[in-house]
């Protein structure tokens, strides 16, 4: 007995060595995870208008070993989240987008984040980044349709290229004039960047010069190069656009390979949600079997991307009642399913996702409390 003793006290270290070994490698210190959470879907492409990132944070360092994935942070849902020992919860809609005057027990709101606090738990919100993002929300709404190509409807740009600045300026300096002076002048004025090149114009030697520059350096340009009229004359200005991201935006506008019925559409759609029932407007001169093979979609409330799109069937959580006419004026088919429900369903492929990018490093759970405030009754 003494001998099978010996040898099974090996096995024991090693096991506890083991578990050991796993659990400090499932933890992810806040920030490190963050920066990944923005190599995944860069908060650039949100919207301007929207409250996206990091929204409550404890005092660091703060390790996280469970992310929790939800599409709304209620109460319910944050009293799940507690229960089940999440350091991270990732609301897909930011629970703060207000501005709040103070942290009090008063509303639901500011008791979201005396609770983060109080458990030491992060709040991140990443909503128009994730509907933009290539693989992202509207993306996985897409799959439903069937078989088909998609673009953005309005595509997001370029965060940092390709150059600093808003302007370009550009002008020939004659060399009888003062060259030097010129590119000494410009350079010091601030967010301006200066290049030079020699150019021919009606076979006369000229230096080129090139800058790019902030709109308020342009003011400051111009009234330095409005004081030599022949240069003045002379002077491009050129607006800089960043290029468009072509797969990446808000919306998307899907061509199927293969045109279905309304009705074909509607059993898609409802299947993909997982819903029993969808709203329908019919467009002016449509009817169920209508043929289907362009659908513009956006997840959540598409009004405002959704508007002018050329389709055969606009797809989103909710319209407005007056955009959703407009629409049906035209021979448009409209579809609403409710805010979350074309949202909600997506988490679950996030889940997949974050895992494979995490490299498994931490525990990712779903909300099982969270769920669209509206029913059919």
């Amino acid at each position: 007995m003494l001998s099978s003793r010996v040898r099974l006290v090996p096995t024991t270290v090693r096991l506890v060595h083991s578990m050991i070994c796993n659990s400090s490698s499932s933890f992810m210190d806040l920030k490190a995870l963050l920066s990944s959470l923005n190599d995944f879907a860069s908060l650039s492409f949100a919207e301007s208008w929207d409250n996206v990132g990091l929204l409550v944070e404890p005092s660091p360092p703060h390790p996280v070993n469970t992310l929790f994935l939800t599409n709304d942070l209620t109460e319910e849902v944050m009293q799940e989240a507690l229960r089940k020992k999440a350091d991270l919860i990732l609301s897909y809609h930011p629970p703060i987008f207000q501005p709040m005057k103070c942290i009090t027990w008063k509303t639901w709101k500011e008791r979201l984040v005396i609770r983060a606090l109080e458990n030491r738990v992060a709040i991140y919100s990443p909503h128009t980044a994730y509907d933009a993002a290539p693989q992202g929300v509207n993306s996985w709404l897409a799959k439903g349709l069937g078989v088909c190509t998609s673009r953005p409807i309005h595509p997001s740009k370029a965060p940092n290229y390709p150059t600093e600045g808003t302007h370009r300026v550009e002008f020939n300096v004659n060399h009888t004039q003062d060259l030097d002076e010129v590119i000494s002048t410009v350079k010091g004025i601030s967010d301006v960047s200066v290049t030079s090149f020699s150019a021919r114009t009606d076979d006369e030697e000229q230096t080129r010069i090139s800058l790019n520059c902030s709109q308020q350096a342009l003011i400051q340009v111009v009234a330095f190069l409005s004081q030599n009229r022949q240069l003045y004359q002379k002077t491009e200005i050129l607006s800089l656009e960043k290029p468009l991201l072509l797969h990446t935006g808000m919306g998307r506008l899907c061509t199927l390979d293969e045109p279905v019925s309304l009705a074909t559409m509607i059993e898609r759609i409802k299947r993909h949600l997982k819903l029993s029932h969808v709203r329908l407007a019919l467009g002016v001169g449509r009817t169920l079997e209508s043929q289907v093979k362009a659908v513009a979609l956006c997840a959540g409330s598409g009004s405002s991307v959704l508007r002018g799109a050329e389709a055969d069937l606009y797809l989103t959580g909710e319209m407005s009642h007056h955009d959703v006419l407009d629409a049906a004026s035209q021979g448009i088919n409209v579809i609403l399913c409710e805010h979350t429900n074309t949202e909600r369903g997506f988490l679950s492929d996030l889940r997949d996702m974050l895992g494979a990018h995490l490299e498994n490093k931490i525990n990712i759970i779903l909300s099982e409390t969270d769920r669209d405030p509206l029913h059919v009754v």
